[in-house]
């Protein structure tokens, strides 16, 4: 319990940066975001829909997509970052002074882009999600097998084309810089810009472990013959490659049933094969 109320306090945290980032230097400046945000301010922009409760309304609607069709577990990780990134984007929203901050858009774009990155990273590192718009592309990798990374693309892309039609040519050109800061601070606090890690976990529990891994997570993994060094007991260790995302909810669960399990973390700069670079159903 107070392993989740704290995993619950952080995420909360990081979705105040999150909003932060946004209401301080990106929303007052009009540059380009991505995600529910952008909808919303293409919202605001063409019928005059207040931002907080359109975000609102998506997150709610994303939330309940995602709990039919990906599962209670994934319902789990979303929904705090459903109920209370709207909140904190509303009251952002209404304190003038964070409107005023910087009159300089260079800073704006900088500090706007890396505070972003910052709650973002914070959220999944977590092994939670903002909801929203990372549900599609959840979705679209279960039914379709379409890559999540491409399919965020996608909808980011054509979510900044969108906002392109009625911006100003350096409100375009601040915002692309400040998303491109958004992904660059993500993926530093995601693992120092690991996509993957290789786990390799030393436990009594392997089998156990192993099932998880295979069955719960979806994700493929290796035993490998060692001989304990303290006890002198031949046994299994389990190595997997992992999203970082999923991290979490593996150290979760081997912590749960094994509190005495050791396990080593690597960032993994690239990985080829099956469930990577090739159909992970392929025969």
């Amino acid at each position: 319990m107070n392993k989740n109320f704290v995993r619950i306090l952080g995420v909360a945290a990081g979705n105040a940066v999150f909003a932060f980032g946004l209401t301080a230097f990106s929303i007052p400046n009009h540059f380009l975001v991505g995600g529910t945000t952008g909808i919303a301010r293409s919202m605001d922009y063409f019928f005059h829909l207040d931002m907080s409760l359109t975000v609102g309304f998506i997150n709610v609607f994303m939330f309940f997509l995602g709990f039919f069709l990906l599962g209670k577990q994934f319902a789990f990780t979303t929904i705090v970052s459903t109920l209370v990134f709207p909140v904190f984007l509303n009251q952002f929203l209404k304190i003038e002074a964070l409107k005023h901050l910087t009159g300089d858009r260079l800073l704006a774009a900088l500090f706007g882009g890396m505070l972003i990155g910052l709650g973002l990273g914070i959220v999944m590192r977590l092994g939670g999600s903002t909801g929203g718009m990372d549900i599609p592309p959840l979705i679209l990798n279960k039914k379709f097998r379409i890559p999540v990374a491409f399919a965020m693309y996608c909808f980011d892309i054509v979510i900044l084309l969108v906002q392109m039609l009625y911006s100003g040519t350096e409100e375009i050109l601040y915002g692309i810089l400040s998303v491109m800061l958004t992904s660059i601070v993500l993926n530093q606090v995601l693992l120092f810009g690991a996509g993957n890690v290789q786990v390799l976990i030393i436990s009594g529990e392997y089998r156990k472990i192993n099932d998880f891994i295979q069955k719960d997570m979806d994700r493929g993994s290796t035993f490998l013959p060692i001989r304990t060094g303290f006890e002198n007991i031949s046994q299994k260790a389990v190595l997997c490659i992992l999203p970082n995302r999923e991290m979490s909810q593996l150290n979760h669960y081997v912590q749960e049933i094994d509190p005495k399990a050791f396990i080593i973390i690597n960032g993994v700069r690239e990985v080829r094969g099956r469930g990577f670079t090739l159909d992970k159903h392929l025969k």
